[in-house]
């Protein structure tokens, strides 16, 4: 029994000596951190003091060391019993005292510890409005800068290297500036990239702008204090200059002058209608050109033809964009502007519900709401059509005088007139006609002309008086005849011209000017206040054939005038000459009341 209460002691001994130990060792591994935490936070802020919980927790500890002196000083009393009845007293007190030495323990004893600092924990915080982490985002802009900057430094090394290779020879060029041309085009890419409408359409606007562009001829030395004004007399050269003249290799070359209009919108733009090129068959027949005469190029700013002489064209009055023509095959066409295209848009047919023979005379009457267009051919036929519908003319009159067909040449409506209109005719006879009413066709003959007549005009100058009732007529009979729609008598013949006199119209602003053009190619401007029997501006043109037809502008400071070689010429008229004084009404007045009584006095013989 003694020897197995022994061996129980040993077995707890050896347990008390490991945990021991093993407190041993915790302390140590405690000291070593804390020299550890010591050495990194000597370089940060101390801290607040640590709390007392740190002894506590060695104080905890060395409460579970069980208390072994008291365990051997008295153990239990079975075994001393046991022991000291089986052995001798010297045995026992040997024995005990010989555990005693065996299991003696220093006596553990409280000391301070030293104080360890202990970091607290980070807080970390979370706004509702972004969770994103600053690192991250910290890191994307931090890349975006070092690509921005890695682009500038990329940019100027390319700059530097273009400079480089502009200051180095032409013979210098490397072979890599080679590689990098563009590839060239085939011929038929270039045909089939040329052909395009699209490529047509860019190129045709763009030519037109850069050719104005280019044409522009200013002077910007010139003087405006008055040194280049020069006093003069009242010679032709000071009342009327020749200021443009347009003309166009293909189009215009070997082609008669055959009509001219203005548009009402823009008065620089210029139409002018063509017969055909006898020496270009290939062409087309007829053309209508629209020149620009605001700026300084020569060519037309629009291109339009059609397969028939064109014998009159004119502006829609009230849809500036369409341009109306007459064809010498009868045929009633329109172009847009538009539309980009140079063939007619439309086209009346060659039926006889429309016209069949050459329409000489095209012009658009009426109002905004309310506009037609009256057209009149060589066989008597008067057609009123709709600009929207060319198919078919909404209104038919046949002008007879005796059951005879009237060959209409000319035409003219007084202004503001829609229904009451005068035509000239073949056999040199005026003819008064009205549109609508119980007196529809032909109402009154004004003869005078011993040839055909080529081109009658209404006075249309708005001032004091009213001489709208006024009208002359050009023959080729070598006259200009004045006459008054009262009176079926002309009121004068103006006979100064040595050839035919193709075309006569009045000035549109003042009341007694009008202005006449010959064969000879000569342009006679009159004043009937001034001289009824020679004109106060005579010019011998520049054209090497016979002045066909002219044309005044809106402004009356203008005259337009076009020849049988398809020269048009533009002729500036000076203000001394265009604009009317206050007085002009009442003279033309008392120059009408004495060109009455020579009437009466004279008759003319027919």
């Amino acid at each position: 029994v003694s020897t197995q209460s022994t061996g129980g002691h040993l077995i707890m001994a050896d347990d008390v000596k490991d945990k021991i130990l093993a407190k041993k060792k915790r302390l140590a591994e405690l000291k070593q951190s804390r020299k550890d935490r010591q050495e990194r936070e000597r370089t940060r802020p101390a801290m607040a003091p640590a709390a007392s919980s740190t002894m506590e927790d060695v104080e905890s500890l060395l409460s579970d060391i069980p208390d072994v002196r008291n365990q051997v000083a008295a153990p239990p009393e079975s075994t001393t019993n046991t022991n000291s009845a089986s052995l001798p007293t010297d045995a026992v007190s040997n024995k005990q005292s010989n555990e005693n030495v065996r299991y003696r323990i220093p006596k553990l004893s409280k000391s301070r510890g030293d104080q360890i600092d202990i970091n607290p924990s980070q807080l970390i915080e979370y706004e509702k409005i972004t969770q994103t982490d600053e690192s991250a985002l910290q890191q994307a802009i931090k890349e975006l800068e070092e690509k921005a900057a890695r682009e500038e430094e990329e940019k100027k090394r390319k700059e530097e290297e273009a400079e480089k290779q502009d200051t180095e020879p032409v013979d210098n060029k490397t072979t890599e500036e080679e590689e990098v041309k563009m590839q060239e085009l085939t011929d038929d890419q270039k045909g089939q990239i040329m052909s395009s409408q699209d490529f047509r359409a860019f190129f045709d606007s763009a030519s037109r702008v850069i050719e104005k562009a280019l044409s522009e001829k200013i002077d910007p030395y010139f003087p405006y204090c008055g040194d280049n004004l020069k006093d003069s007399g009242d010679n032709a050269d000071e009342l009327l200059r020749c200021d443009r003249v347009f003309e166009d290799e293909r189009w215009t070359r070997n082609r008669c002058v055959t009509s001219f209009d203005v548009h009402s919108k823009y008065p620089e733009l210029l139409l002018t209608s063509y017969n055909n090129n006898e020496e270009a068959p290939n062409e087309p027949e007829g053309v209508v050109l629209v020149w620009n005469k605001k700026f300084s190029k020569t060519s037309p700013e629009y291109i339009f033809h059609c397969q028939s002489p064109v014998m009159a064209a004119c502006f829609a009055r009230f849809q500036p964009n369409l341009i109306l023509g007459g064809t010498y095959s009868g045929q009633i066409v329109a172009w847009d502007m538009r539309a980009g295209k140079r063939t007619p848009i439309q086209r009346s047919p060659l039926s006889a519900s429309a016209h069949t023979h050459p329409v000489f005379c095209l012009q658009v009457v009426g109002t905004q709401n309310a506009h037609n267009l009256i057209s009149v051919a060589t066989d008597g036929k008067l057609c009123s059509w709709s600009l929207d519908m060319l198919s078919q003319p909404q209104d038919q009159l046949e002008l007879q005088q005796k059951n005879r067909i009237v060959a209409v040449t000319s035409m003219s409506f007084a202004l503001g007139e829609v229904n009451s209109f005068l035509v000239g005719s073949e056999e040199g006879v005026l003819f008064s006609c009205s549109r609508h009413g119980n007196k529809a066709g032909i109402n009154e003959a004004f003869e005078g002309h011993h040839g055909p007549v080529t081109g009658i005009d209404f006075n249309k100058a708005v001032g004091q008086g009213d001489f709208s009732h006024l009208f002359i007529s050009s023959s080729t009979d070598w006259t200009v005849k004045l006459w008054s729609n009262k009176i079926s008598k002309p009121l004068h013949s103006f006979e100064n011209a040595n050839d035919y006199v193709f075309d006569a119209k009045w000035s549109p602003v003042h009341p007694a000017v009008f202005a006449t053009v010959d064969a000879m190619g000569r342009l006679d401007i009159w004043n009937i206040n001034t001289d009824t029997e020679i004109p106060v501006v005579s010019v011998q043109t520049n054209a090497r054939s016979a002045i066909n037809r002219l044309q005044w502008s809106s402004n009356g400071r203008e005259i337009h005038i076009g020849d049988c070689d398809g020269k048009v010429f533009v002729y500036e008229v000076k203000e001394k000459l265009a604009s009317p004084r206050s007085e002009e009404w009442q003279r033309l007045s008392d120059t009408l009341t004495e060109l009455q009584q020579q009437a009466a006095e004279t008759p003319i013989a027919v």
